[in-house]
């Protein structure tokens, strides 16, 4: 099976390079530095300039980039995936994309003969390079069938959710529920600093009960011993995702009140310069929101 890969960023680096030690013959490209790259060929992976090169060489081509604009650069680019591609290639977005984006990508290479599953991941860097990350599937049972071992080199669990474009809906349902819970614990953590409490007891407190989760340790398990940046998703990402979520329910008539209010902190904190910040950092946005020293 020859296998193209196209963003080796935070989380693509990491799944790439479990596709070359799993014994999948791995054409690439470089993402925005060529380090990444050089370690996959120096594995044994092959390099192409641009991603219709990338098409040219492979049966499948996996996508981990951005989000939608990204991905139509790369299909739809005088060089993208289009201009390269043959019957019979499957693309796999695992980039966290707009559902309508999904269907317009998906019917564009129906047309050219090539299949399309979107594929959006949970879980983080770490697990990328375990090989232990989750795979939400949208696509046909038959396309399915033929990615799902490919899949496999880096993920521990695959969920195959229904037809194409139900993968990005149910990713950007995930990321909604995530990203309330950072919004959440950096108001909950900025609330204890304005009373006078220690956040360390709000921590203590939460991990004790029945509002503790996985996710609240990442978040603020680092904040309280001095760590932001434990949780690798930028801040400039999760306003993204809001935003595709946000957008998501315009096209479904929801009302979404919750995640309106959420995006607009995430917004508020981008505008004040936290974009490129891991999203713990929410807490310093919340503190410097309020007026509350820092520390």
């Amino acid at each position: 099976m020859k296998v193209g890969f196209i963003g080796l960023g935070l989380m693509g680096q990491g799944m790439a390079r479990n596709l070359v030690e799993k014994g999948f013959a791995v054409t690439t490209m470089a993402h925005r530095k060529r380090d990444a790259l050089e370690r996959l060929v120096a594995l044994g992976a092959s390099e192409a300039a641009d991603p219709r090169g990338v098409a040219a060489a492979s049966d499948i081509v996996f996508l981990c980039v951005t989000g939608s604009p990204q991905v139509e650069a790369c299909i739809f680019g005088e060089d993208g995936i289009l201009a390269g591609a043959r019957p019979g290639l499957i693309v796999v977005d695992c980039s966290t994309s707009l559902p309508g984006s999904t269907e317009k990508v998906a019917a564009a290479l129906a047309e050219a003969g090539c299949g399309f599953v979107d594929a959006p991941l949970t879980r983080t860097p770490i697990e990328a390079g375990k090989g232990t990350l989750n795979a939400i599937v949208g696509g046909s049972a038959e396309t399915f069938a033929k990615v799902e071992p490919v899949l496999q080199a880096f993920c521990e669990n695959i969920f195959h959710v229904g037809d194409v474009g139900a993968g990005h809906t149910l990713k950007l349902i995930n990321n909604f529920m995530a990203m309330s819970h950072v919004a959440v614990t950096a108001e909950a953590f900025a609330a204890c600093r304005a009373a006078g409490i220690d956040p360390q007891n709000l921590y203590d407190l939460i991990s004790a009960g029945g509002v503790n989760s996985g996710l609240f340790q990442l978040i603020a398990g680092g904040a309280v011993e001095g760590d932001l940046e434990r949780m690798k998703f930028a801040i400039s990402n999760a306003l993204k995702d809001m935003t595709y979520f946000t957008e998501f329910a315009d096209n479904t008539s929801l009302q979404a009140a919750v995640a309106r209010a959420i995006r607009q902190d995430f917004e508020d904190a981008v505008q004040r310069g936290y974009g490129d910040r891991m999203t713990p950092s929410m807490i310093t946005a919340q503190y410097e929101l309020n007026g509350l020293a820092d520390g």
